[in-house]
């Protein structure tokens, strides 16, 4: 009863809130842009020399504020420049074999520690489609070490909605592999984006879970279906939520979320996050086998309660696709 009683409030709360806006997606040379309402909403960079991994860059809310750090793509006051690894949005791990997917941009892959890093390099794009309430992009990626051996393909399919308070990505990464492929236990990775300071922890910002737990030390670590990061931009009480789909490996996930920003869902990292050296979180991905990883992001204004966030969960949870 109480679920169906969730169901009905998500479904009200969501159709009355979204009059869906025009999703225009424009493809470039190294990059592919889309834009709501005839507003610039993000970026996802596919290749480039500085492109190591595919990103979304910048995160923006329906106001235009933007809520995602924009260092080390554009200089800003106030950012700090700390793990230039965190670029925007991205999906990646940081031990695949022993190989770093995660901090592996172009500076961290010299010197001491360079050669094991690895990289993701655009394969194809597949689809790019505008729509007048939602945008896809559909890319396929190879995860590739040092040598160029390819370890395991990605399929990424991102849709983009949004409405007048609203902005919204779905992404949904699929992983084949190729090689054997051992996702090692460590906290570095998997679903990911680094918030503007005025949002993270060491300034307005609170991370607040699923069981109503409330900031860092309640939160890292810990399992939650979703967890909402609310703050102050510009005046404005915002928040940024991330959720984790039910038919996700593992789910719920654990958080590796940050009061300095990092806001991360993690399945890997048990031993870091229990502090336990004798659990193992690792997972292997077998050639020709697959796993699928489907996220919810969720840009709104207002606190978690005012967004409606459970109860978004709830009805995009109930969703077969």
């Amino acid at each position: 009863m109480e679920m169906r009683f969730l169901l009905i409030t998500a479904t009200l709360l969501f159709s009355s809130a979204l009059s869906l806006a025009q999703v225009t997606i424009t493809k470039h040379a190294d990059s592919i842009g889309v834009e709501i309402g005839g507003q610039l909403f993000t970026t996802l960079y596919l290749s480039g020399p500085e492109v190591t991994k595919p990103y979304l860059h910048p995160i923006s809310a329906a106001n235009g504020k933007i809520v995602s750090r924009v260092w080390p793509m554009e200089e800003k006051a106030g950012e700090a420049k700390d793990h230039e690894h965190h670029r925007g949005l991205w999906f990646t791990h940081g031990d695949v074999n022993g190989f770093d997917f995660w901090a592996n941009d172009v500076s961290q892959r010299k010197g001491k520690g360079g050669d094991k890093k690895g990289t993701v390099e655009l394969i194809s794009v597949d689809q790019v489609k505008s729509g007048k309430k939602q945008g896809t992009i559909v890319a396929t990626f190879a995860w590739k070490d040092p040598s160029g051996k390819v370890l395991l393909k990605e399929t990424k399919r991102l849709g983009f909605s949004g409405d007048a308070k609203l902005r919204i990505i779905d992404y949904e990464a699929t992983l084949t592999g190729v090689e054997k492929s051992r996702f090692g236990d460590t906290k570095e990775g998997v679903f990911a984006v680094r918030l503007t300071a005025p949002l993270d922890g060491k300034h307005s910002g609170k991370m607040m879970s699923a069981g109503g737990a409330v900031g860092e030390k309640a939160v890292w670590g810990k399992r939650s279906p979703w967890v909402d990061y609310v703050g102050t931009l510009e005046g404005e009480t915002m928040g940024v939520a991330i959720l984790d789909h039910p038919s996700n490996p593992k789910h719920p996930t654990y958080w590796h979320s940050r009061d300095y920003g990092l806001f991360a869902a993690n399945v890997f990292g048990e031993h870091d996050f229990y502090a336990d050296k004798s659990k193992d979180g690792g997972m292997t991905l077998e050639p020709g086998k697959s796993w699928r990883f489907k996220y919810r992001l969720v840009v709104h204004p207002g606190d978690t309660q005012a967004a409606g966030i459970a109860a978004m969960f709830s009805q995009w949870a109930a969703s077969k696709k």
